[in-house]
């Protein structure tokens, strides 16, 4: 029997070219072209429902505003999510329709228990493309410097081309500049300027990310940031501690460049990492336990609307380590 049009579940696997759909409860799977005109037709055959896709790169963005649009409750899951509950119902072969069906499914069972997508504004998903692409340029200068180091024949060309990206990132701030007046964020990466090792750019990802959903305690934004650490205990066993790594990568690779800034610099958080070191724990690790305090010390001040004090900071952690679950992996925070 059809499902009812108010309760119609769709998966959606995600291909550049096309998408795989498949309405839970039924047997085939449709193929659509990954184009606006084909994704408004499809889901102006679903009034109401709502669809689960893949986030995979940038190719699931339309489907998700186009679905948005027309009404439907959307949620993003994760490959990391689908791939696990595929190993876990004992899937042994993976194509996009496989995938779609999986997906479908993993919405039916488990839909009170995820959340709702959250469209942010044109504004705000330019201010975070533009954050990334600085980055990538900063990788492309460092990348070029290295190559043509030690070379002499080159050195005009390395001068022309440290030009030309010194022009690049003043055009990408004065953008992202406006962008945040147009926001009204500048005030608060302002304020996240105030901790120890935060830059400019470390805290207009913090803000970009404080304001991609509504987080409740700093526990979730630090899930949504990737920073929490997934345990394996089994028994006697404890497996090694590492971070879950969701989210976008950028965010982490920022705190832990801060947080290496901020163990260098005299008080507690030079205290707090030799501490750390102390009890055993590797230089890496060490950083990514002070770019989880950073984060969170950023979320207190936006969601309190404070600046930054250091006198709040207790310089002596009485904490014991059992009582801690600062034991990420050594994994670098930002692969």
């Amino acid at each position: 029997m059809a499902i009812q049009k108010q309760s119609v579940l769709l998966g959606v696997d995600v291909s550049k070219g096309w998408l795989d759909i498949h309405q839970h409860g039924e047997e085939a799977v449709e193929r659509i072209a990954n184009e606006r005109r084909a994704i408004d037709a499809f889901l102006k055959r679903f009034p109401a429902g709502a669809l689960a896709v893949e986030a995979t790169n940038t190719y699931h963005q339309l489907l998700v505003e186009r679905a948005v649009k027309r009404g439907l409750v959307v949620y993003v899951v994760s490959g990391y999510q689908i791939k696990h509950y595929g190993h876990a119902l004992g899937q042994r072969m993976r194509t996009d329709k496989i995938d779609a069906r999986l997906i479908s499914r993993f919405l039916a069972r488990e839909i009170d228990q995820l959340k709702p997508f959250e469209p942010k504004s044109p504004e705000h998903v330019l201010l975070w493309t533009l954050l990334k692409r600085r980055a990538k340029v900063i990788q492309s200068r460092q990348q070029l410097r290295q190559s043509f180091a030690g070379i002499d024949e080159l050195r005009r060309c390395s001068k022309r081309f440290g030009n030309a990206f010194a022009l690049t990132l003043t055009e990408l701030d004065r953008h992202t500049a406006k962008l945040l007046n147009t926001l009204g964020w500048q005030e608060q990466v302002q304020r996240l300027q105030g901790i120890p090792g935060v830059g400019p750019l470390t805290a207009q990802a913090l803000v970009a990310a404080y304001h991609s959903g509504s987080f409740a305690h700093h526990d979730p934004f630090i899930a949504y940031l990737g920073l929490d650490v997934r345990a394996k205990d089994s028994g006697t066993f404890h497996g090694q501690r590492k971070l879950t790594k969701h989210g976008d990568g950028e965010y982490r690779r920022l705190l832990y460049c801060a947080a290496v800034a901020a163990c260098r610099m005299p008080g507690y958080f030079g205290e707090r990492y030799q501490g750390l070191l102390a009890r055993g724990l590797a230089t890496t690790a060490a950083h990514v336990v002070i770019a989880r305090k950073l984060a969170i010390i950023g979320f207190n001040l936006l969601r309190k609307g404070v600046q930054f004090d250091p006198a709040e900071l207790n310089p002596t952690d009485k904490r014991s380590k059992a009582t801690q679950p600062d034991q990420p992996s050594s994994e670098l925070p930002h692969s």
